[in-house]
C-alpha cells in the first residue's frame, strides 16, 4: 500500500481585473491557498478559495492543513479513504478539503499519465464554454465590460442591490447574448424577488440563482410557482446531502468544488442531482486556473457552466483548461491539466 507524501501550501493574492461587487460587498484582491502534494518526483496542485460566508478564511484553511500535514495521512491513491478521514476530522473546512482532493486527483493523474476527465469515465460532449460575470457597476462600466465579453456565449450579472434593472438595460443595449442572473441572497422579500424576476423574464433572462436568503425554502417554493424562469440554488446548496431538502423547490443546483469538498463529491452530487430531476450548474469562486481547471474536468456532467473565476483576475500563476475566450479544452494533459507554479 502506498502511504505518505508531503503537503505544502502557500497563500497567493489574486488581483481582479475589475472591482468585483455582489450583494454582500466588493473586492479588488482575493486571497487563495495553493496546495501541493508531492511524492515520487511528482507534484499535484490543489486550491482552496475560502469564503467567509461559509465560515472559512485563509487562516482557517492553513490551520486545517497544519492538522493534516505535512505528511498526508493514508494512501494517496485511495482518495475516497483520505477524504473520509478528513470529514471525520472536521464537519466543515470544505474549501481546505477541496484543495487536498484536487491535489490528490492531479497527482494521481500524473502518476498514471491520464487526464482527470478520462479517469472519471467522462466524455467531453463537444466544445464547452463558460459564461462570464459582469459585476455590479455603473451603466458606463457595465457597457465596457460587455464590450470586453463579446466573444462569450453567455453573460452573468449580479443582482440584489436595486441596480439590476439598470445593469440589465445596459447589457441589453449592447448585447443579445444569453443572460443569467445571480442575486446572492440579495432580494429581501419574496414580493421583491417576484417583481424583479418577472421584469427580467421580459428581457430574456434564462435563469436566476439564489433569489432569497438561504434557508428560506418556503418562500422560494412560493416564488417558483409564480415565475417561468428556472431557479437555481447556490448558497442553499453546499454538499450532496443538501439535495434532499431542495427537491421540488429549486429547478437546479450550483455545484462548486469549494463547497462540495472537491472533485470526488462534486461528481457524485452531479450524478445524483440529475437522477432527481435537477439541472446541474458547475460554478466556482474567484480562483486561479488550478481551481477552475479541476472543475472543468467534470464539465461534461453540467447543463450550465460558470467557471470564469480565473478569467476575472490579471495575475493567474497557472495556465489551465478554461481559455481566455471562455472555451473549455479538455485535452490529454494528465491530471487537472494545468501548467505553471508560484515561483
Amino acid at each position: 500500500m502506498t502511504h505518505g507524501g508531503m503537503l505544502t501550501w502557500s497563500v497567493f493574492s489574486l488581483r481582479l481585473k475589475h472591482v468585483f461587487t455582489i450583494a454582500r460587498g466588493s473586492r479588488s484582491v482575493v486571497p487563495t491557498v495553493i496546495v501541493q502534494f508531492s511524492r515520487d518526483g511528482l507534484t499535484g496542485y490543489g486550491e482552496a478559495s475560502p469564503i467567509s460566508r461559509y465560515g472559512e478564511t485563509v487562516e482557517t484553511v492553513g490551520g486545517f492543513l497544519e492538522r493534516i500535514g505535512p505528511e498526508l495521512p493514508g494512501d494517496p491513491t485511495d482518495i475516497g479513504a483520505v477524504m473520509a478521514l478528513l470529514d471525520r476530522m472536521s464537519p466543515g473546512d470544505s474549501a481546505a478539503k477541496a484543495a487536498v482532493d484536487i491535489a490528490l486527483h492531479d497527482w494521481n493523474g500524473k502518476r498514471t499519465g491520464t487526464p482527470l476527465w478520462k479517469s472519471l469515465g467522462l466524455k467531453p460532449g463537444g466544445k464547452g464554454s463558460t459564461s462570464i460575470t459582469i459585476g455590479i457597476d455603473t451603466p458606463e462600466a457595465v457597457e465596457r465590460k460587455v464590450t470586453e465579453a463579446t466573444g462569450f456565449r453567455a453573460l452573468k450579472i449580479k443582482a440584489g442591490v436595486r441596480l439590476e434593472r439598470d445593469i440589465v438595460r445596459s447589457v441589453r443595449k449592447m448585447s443579445r447574448q444569453p443572460l443569467r442572473v445571480d442575486a446572492n441572497e440579495g432580494w429581501k422579500s419574496r414580493e421583491e424577488a417576484l417583481d424583479a424576476i418577472r421584469w427580467m423574464e421580459a428581457e430574456g433572462v434564462e435563469l436566476v440563482e439564489q433569489p432569497l436568503q438561504a434557508g428560506n425554502l418556503r418562500d422560494v417554493s412560493w416564488l417558483r410557482e409564480r415565475v417561468s424562469v428556472p431557479l437555481f440554488a447556490d448558497e442553499d446548496f453546499g454538499r450532496e446531502a443538501d439535495l434532499e431538502k431542495l427537491e421540488g423547490i429549486y429547478d437546479g443546483v450550483n455545484i462548486k468544488l469549494m463547497k462540495s469538498t472537491g472533485i470526488r463529491e462534486a461528481v457524485s452530487a452531479a450524478r445524483r442531482a440529475k437522477k432527481m430531476g435537477f439541472r446541474v450548474m458547475l460554478g466556482c469562486m474567484i480562483e486561479s486556473s488550478v481551481g477552475t481547471s479541476a472543475a472543468a474536468q467534470i464539465s461534461p456532467l453540467a447543463d450550465v457552466i460558470d467557471l470564469d473565476g480565473s478569467l476575472l483576475i490579471d495575475n493567474d500563476p497557472f495556465d489551465g483548461r478554461v481559455r481566455p475566450d471562455g472555451t473549455i479544452l479538455l485535452g490529454n494533459e494528465p491530471g487537472i491539466g494545468v501548467r505553471g507554479d508560484l515561483a
